[in-house]
């Protein structure tokens, strides 16, 4: 909990709601803050600005700037505000705050909004905006409006229901008193819930004009109570018991920031025989004995239809971290169930496989360390798997060797460029999935919005990122996903270092891998969406450098100095043939498949 300022030059927000937003905001150590131009948020906005603690960032698209303040709260796992104006404004925040949610990444929803008797009377700029983020929330603040600023403008209306005659000054400033103590506590309370629950929380804020006032005397507001440390004390009994008796153990792991120490238990719970790790490049964790590629195991295994399935079913599944980009993993576990399944999480537990047997609702690093403990068992469970995994890899990387100009090529030669230490952000859809496929170089750190997993703010979050991680950042994105977001990089926050590697294949290519009726009219108009756009104009209009490329030796060519130093940030578009990445793709999974005679 930060101390409270004693800085005596600044200047504060006359308003004694905004005034208190912001003093709790510091008191919380919610430093970054996100703000859309608007006239409602005046008093929030020029109390954040005003203060040297808070670091903001001005961005106008709110939709934008939502998913940019989610990459600075990814980065920092600590809340982050946006802040935007009443009315519509505020709807644009909805996909990071399902993002947010749905992540378990902290934001603080700061909405300015006129006063509740001036709501439906068909002033401009004003909705419900209470409850409109309706279950997508860890938590929202019902505010009081302040009735000592422009109190006549509040005795104007029939609407409002606080006064039922012209009050006493007495009567207004004890009414005051009580608003404002019902305010304190409810922004202590949303605030202690935004720094322990790990997801968005909503914070409406009815101010009336004027709004620009300011003050050099700030109110009274009292010190923030000190947040409890979270102690956990976890039944581990069914667990162990499970742990103990299962000869088929699998870990699968899903999203996950770097985390050295969970990567040392899990190294060594792979000296265990009978456990076999399932990776994704979103885990952030990799290790020679684990299936770092879970589609390069699964897809193969499909098509061989020999009965091998069954020699990966797991009498015990442990999950761990958060959602999986692997459908196939996903079918095969619902079909194939293991005896048992635990899922460790400090925040939510999902039932992805339709047989969760119990939530572990304690830092995984905890309960690994329990499980590291047990003597370890005896089998082949783990052998067997990596053995058949590291066949179908290396049919898989002869086949790679011979395959034309394509999105898989593509991939195959990004990867082996990108420098070590990385950090990077991919877009959904066909990026994430194509990443999955690759062995990434040391150090490289890799994110991706798979909360709702859609194709959305991917640029903004990546630019948000790139604020707080001091690695290079590198986002990889299809052409509908940087279309769709071009406003992520309408700030001036784009740091020189960035790079954008843009997969342009004139459309939703990962549709024609999808059942459906190809290359018809209906088919090219509105699943493919095909169009003939490139990133040219758009990199000239942000003033970033541009490359593009649609050959295998102009992508090598490219690649030799995209990722070198540079006075502004770099584009580099690579156009794939749309017809023929599909074939190619699966061609791959088959490949990994055959058999000789």
């Amino acid at each position: 909990m930060k101390p409270i300022s004693k800085a005596q030059h600044l200047r504060y927000t006359e308003i004694p709601l905004p005034q208190a937003v912001v003093f709790y905001c510091e008191q919380y150590d919610i430093e970054h803050v996100v703000i859309s131009a608007g006239s409602r948020n005046a008093p929030l906005t020029n109390g954040f600005t005003e203060n040297p603690f808070f670091k903001t960032y001005s961005i106008v698209d709110e939709r934008a700037a939502a998913f940019f303040a989610l990459g600075v709260a990814q980065q920092l796992d600590r809340p982050v505000a946006i802040l935007c104006t009443s009315g519509s404004a505020l709807l644009n925040y909805y996909p990071a705050v399902a993002e947010a949610y749905y992540s378990s990444i902290p934001l603080v929803i700061l909405s300015a909004d006129r006063m509740p008797h001036r709501i439906g009377i068909g002033d401009g700029q004003t909705i419900q905006q209470e409850g409109v983020f309706g279950q997508h929330l860890a938590g929202a603040a019902s505010l009081k409006p302040d009735v000592c600023h422009a109190t006549n403008a509040l005795l104007a209306s029939n609407k409002q229901p606080h006064f039922s005659t012209n009050p006493r000054k007495k009567e207004v400033e004890e009414l005051q008193q009580k608003h404002q103590a019902h305010n304190i506590k409810e922004l202590q309370r949303i605030f202690t819930l935004s720094a322990t629950a790990k997801g968005p929380v909503h914070v409406n804020i009815p101010m009336e004009e004027p709004l620009y006032g300011m003050t050099n005397t700030p109110l009274a507001f009292p010190p923030a109570p000190a947040l409890k440390t979270t102690t956990f004390d976890p039944d581990f009994t069914a667990l162990l018991s499970a742990w103990k008796e299962a000869k088929r153990k699998m870990i699968l792991m899903g999203v996950s920031s770097p985390n050295p120490v969970l990567t040392s238990l899990l190294e060594t719970l792979l000296q265990d025989p009978s456990v076999l790790v399932l990776t994704e490049k979103t885990s952030n964790f990799s290790n020679p004995n684990a299936i770092a590629s879970i589609d390069c195991l699964m897809a193969p295994l499909e098509l061989e239809q020999c009965g091998n399935e069954k020699e990966l079913q797991p009498d015990l599944l442990l999950t761990l971290g958060g959602m999986i980009v692997s459908k196939k993993i996903k079918f095969f576990l619902r079909k194939y169930q293991a005896l048992a399944h635990f899922h460790i999480d400090q925040t939510k537990a999902n039932d992805t496989f339709y047989f969760l047997s119990k939530h572990i609702n304690a830092p995984a690093e905890k309960t690994l360390k329990v499980l590291a403990k047990i003597t370890q068992s005896k089998g082949d469970y783990q052998a067997s798997i990596l053995l058949r995994y590291r066949n179908y890899l290396k049919k898989g990387k002869a086949y790679l060797s011979k395959i034309p100009f394509s999105d898989l090529r593509a991939f195959d030669l990004i990867i082996q460029s990108l420098p070590q230490n990385t950090h990077l952000q991919v877009a959904n859809s066909s990026p994430i999935r194509y990443m999955q496929l690759f062995d990434l170089p040391k150090g490289t750190e890799v994110y991706c919005n798979r909360g709702t997993a859609g194709i959305d703010g991917s640029t903004a979050t990546a630019m948000g990122a790139a604020q707080i991680n001091p690695k290079q950042t590198v986002l990889i994105t299809g052409d509908l996903s940087f279309f769709y977001d071009i406003n992520g990089l309408w700030h001036n926050y784009i740091p020189n270092t960035a790079r954008i590697i843009l997969i342009n294949n004139q459309g939703g290519g990962i549709f024609r891998i999808l059942p459906g009726d190809k290359d018809t009219p209906k088919y090219d108009t509105y699943f493919e969406t095909i169009h003939s756009k490139n990133a040219r104009n758009v990199a000239k209009h942000f003033g970033l450098h541009f490359k593009r490329v649609s050959t295998l030796w102009g992508l090598k060519r490219a690649l030799r100095s995209f990722f070198n130093t540079s006075k502004t940030a770099k584009i580099l578009e690579i156009s794939t043939p749309r017809k023929l990445n599909d074939t190619v793709l699966l061609n791959y999974f088959r490949a990994m498949a055959e058999t000789k005679n």
